[in-house]
């Protein structure tokens, strides 16, 4: 199972859009149509990157945009660069999320005793390919973090690329503190402060800032795919999110091939990126 994407207007603008093909071409959600499981007999799964290691720049799938195509976010009207909070530059792994799930706000975690965050689940590559941006990798889940974010429940799951040379050595969270000594350590510092050069608190986490193991994690991963079936069918209420999909039959939010065309044509043509400013590459430190 393949996937390409396509680009629409400026790169580092407001209107660029990264919109996702399947095998035979067509247009798709990365949301809704990438399947879960790349693999399920052994809990293989399909990982949307959004943000590739070492950049700033806040992509995410547009989870309230038609197909969801990828955006980057914007605060206050300004587009959305994650702060270099010493000594870390941009995000220290890929990142992105695991598609077909759902962090239902409706549904307070027994664990955290908050809310989900009416996002897809998220996930920390740490293999050592620096992936692209759109790119969709099989990966295989290590541990998660359970980062409390402005008051929602917001998983951070621990995860490796399949085609990752050293992915063998890798089947727990045990191996991520044994192989890559200092990892996880500086995942919860990364969470903890990444806010706070906007002037925000530090993050909290429920399990004081432990990482649960792979069993707990798959667990979690699936129970927000349970989420998810049940916003794609209309059991649960979607709000403002946009649930249109090419591939998930049952659906009431199933669009034919060429309503989906029509989104993405819709959208402003590919052109020339603007530069990033350089303000995006300033270290900031304070006292821990």
């Amino acid at each position: 199972m393949s996937f390409t994407i396509e680009e629409r207007g400026r790169p580092n603008t407001q209107d660029y859009r990264v919109f996702f093909k399947n095998a035979d071409g067509k247009y798709i959600s990365p949301f809704h149509d990438v399947p879960i499981y790349a693999n399920e007999a052994d809990n293989i799964f399909h990982a949307i990157v959004e943000v590739p290691r070492w950049t700033n720049a806040k992509m995410e799938i547009a989870t309230k945009d038609p197909l969801n195509p990828l955006k980057q976010d914007v605060k206050k009207g300004n587009l959305r660069y994650v702060a270099n909070v010493f000594p870390h530059k941009g995000y220290i792994w890929n990142y992105g999320a695991i598609p077909q799930t759902w962090e239902d706000p409706g549904h307070k975690d027994s664990d955290t005793g908050c809310c989900g965050d009416n996002d897809p689940i998220d996930i920390c590559d740490i293999g050592n390919k620096v992936c692209s941006r759109g790119e969709v990798i099989k990966v295989k889940v290590l541990g998660t973090l359970a980062l409390i974010d402005e008051g929602e429940t917001d998983w951070k799951v621990i995860v490796i690329n399949t085609e990752d040379p050293e992915a063998g050595d890798f089947n727990n969270i045990d191996d991520v503190k044994r192989l890559k000594p200092g990892y996880l350590e500086a995942t919860v510092d990364w969470f903890r402060r990444y806010k706070v050069p906007d002037g925000k608190p530090e993050n909290q986490f429920a399990f004081n800032g432990d990482f649960k193991d792979r069993e707990f994690a798959i667990q979690t991963v699936k129970s927000t795919h349970e989420f998810w079936k049940a916003l794609i069918s209309k059991k649960s209420s979607a709000g403002e999110l946009n649930c249109m999909n090419t591939s998930v039959s049952d659906s009431p939010f199933c669009c034919s091939a060429a309503d989906a065309e029509a989104v993405v044509k819709s959208a402003c043509a590919f052109g020339t990126e603007e530069p990033i400013p350089n303000s995006v590459d300033k270290w900031f430190y304070y006292e821990k």
